[in-house]
């Protein structure tokens, strides 16, 4: 089967999406029949560039930034087309081919103008104003990027959900994102990590004070000042901690000069982009990992890894979040410094709990995120994928 994955984002950019894909891409090109023989010829077709990074190390093809009509050969040659996002183009073009598609939902593109269920004016999740209808309040939640800009915006929002309901099948990571989305034959098939690169077992370093890790994007979106607000009243409270922050962004520097008062000052290092082996060390001295996001989150790649690591979580009750870290979880309200800084007492304060929790959070991602069941159960549906009806409204039990 000759399977075209189309991502506007890959490798050498890095990101969930990015991860997620070239996963996928890797999984199915070993997939062979009884004879040998790779059931799936892959190639993945990009708009990011390849700067240093080494394509011919891939088990696939990489085809980077095609033209208009580079791209219609492509899907034209295609028996099966996989779209990471709901990129406009490579849909329309499956529309008027009659190819069939499958599109993978990595975010709230197909129900919300600004793809992040994220009022960014107020710092606040958006209610769902362009699924409700009240499409007023939806052009005003960009507005302050310009009204044209808001309304082009909201315009492709409708186009996108257009195409989306002409798919063979809508793939979401969660059952809670399908169920937000609301469209036509979706599939669920949560992301899957590699489990071998993470540890089978914990073994924490010895450190002095308990060490709080933030992992993510420094962006509004991810609630870092959250975390810091919450730290700085346990430091209030004579809880000797410190914390760590794990990444880059262009909220760094206000993030920088709010840990650069008291009681924050020298409790905070900022450790922008590490390289992968670093990072399994510095994780491996975290007392627990917050995941403090305020919206924008349809799975959580970083919650699930460090399950896998075993690593205490704190992480804001969102929809996909809950879903994600199931019963092991300790979740705060959104949002809510008061909540997080009590349920970060608690963690602190007792030691048996903090392992309880990684211990039950690993077997959890074991046994419901692995790649070998995520590459499975795409490599199933691309399959079925020809037998399946063209009806825009048939339902998956239609199906």
């Amino acid at each position: 089967m000759r399977l075209l994955i189309y991502s506007h984002f890959f490798a050498p950019s890095v990101g969930g999406v990015e991860s997620i894909v070239q996963s996928l891409a890797t999984g199915l090109s070993g997939i062979t029949d009884p004879r040998g023989i790779p059931e799936f010829q892959v190639t993945v077709a990009t708009q990011t560039s390849r700067e240093q990074f080494d394509d011919k190390a891939l088990p696939f093809q990489v085809i980077r930034r095609p033209g208009r009509l580079g791209l219609f050969k492509l899907i034209r040659q295609s028996d099966v087309l996989h779209v990471s996002g709901p990129a406009l183009l490579p849909l329309a073009f499956a529309t008027l081919l009659g190819k069939p598609a499958v599109l993978e939902h990595h975010g709230f593109q197909a129900i919300c103008p600004n793809g992040q269920l994220f009022i960014e004016s107020n710092l606040a999740g958006c209610p769902g104003h362009f699924m409700a209808d009240r499409h007023l309040k939806c052009l005003q939640c960009n507005s302050d990027q310009g009204w044209i800009t808001s309304a082009r915006m909201w315009f492709l929002t409708f186009i996108r959900r257009t195409l989306a309901a002409r798919v063979r099948a809508n793939v979401s990571p969660t059952d809670w994102l399908a169920g937000m989305l609301d469209l036509p034959r979706i599939v669920p098939i949560p992301h899957g990590l590699e489990t071998r690169h993470f540890a089978h077992s914990r073994e924490l370093a010895h450190r002095d004070q308990p060490l709080i890790v933030f992992q993510g994007r420094l962006v509004s979106t991810k609630g870092a000042d959250i975390l810091l607000r919450a730290a700085s009243n346990l430091l209030e409270q004579s809880y000797a901690i410190e914390l760590l922050l794990i990444g880059d962004g262009p909220e760094r520097a206000r993030l920088e000069s709010i840990a650069a008062k008291p009681p924050l000052k020298g409790k905070v290092r900022f450790a922008g982009r590490v390289p992968p082996a670093d990072l399994e060390r510095q994780l491996s001295q975290a007392t627990v990992v917050v995941v403090p996001s305020l919206s924008g989150e349809v799975f959580g790649l970083v919650v699930a890894e460090n399950m896998l690591r075993a690593v205490p979580l704190v992480v804001s009750d969102l929809g996909a979040f809950v879903e994600v870290i199931g019963e092991s979880r300790s979740v705060f309200s959104t949002g809510d410094v008061g909540d997080l800084t009590r349920r970060l007492k608690s963690l602190l304060d007792d030691p048996e709990q903090r392992t309880a929790m990684g211990i039950a959070a690993r077997h959890r991602a074991l046994e419901m995120f692995s790649i070998e069941k995520m590459v499975g159960r795409h490599a199933d549906l691309y399959r079925r994928t020809g037998k399946w009806p063209s009806r825009p409204n048939a339902s998956l039990k239609e199906v």
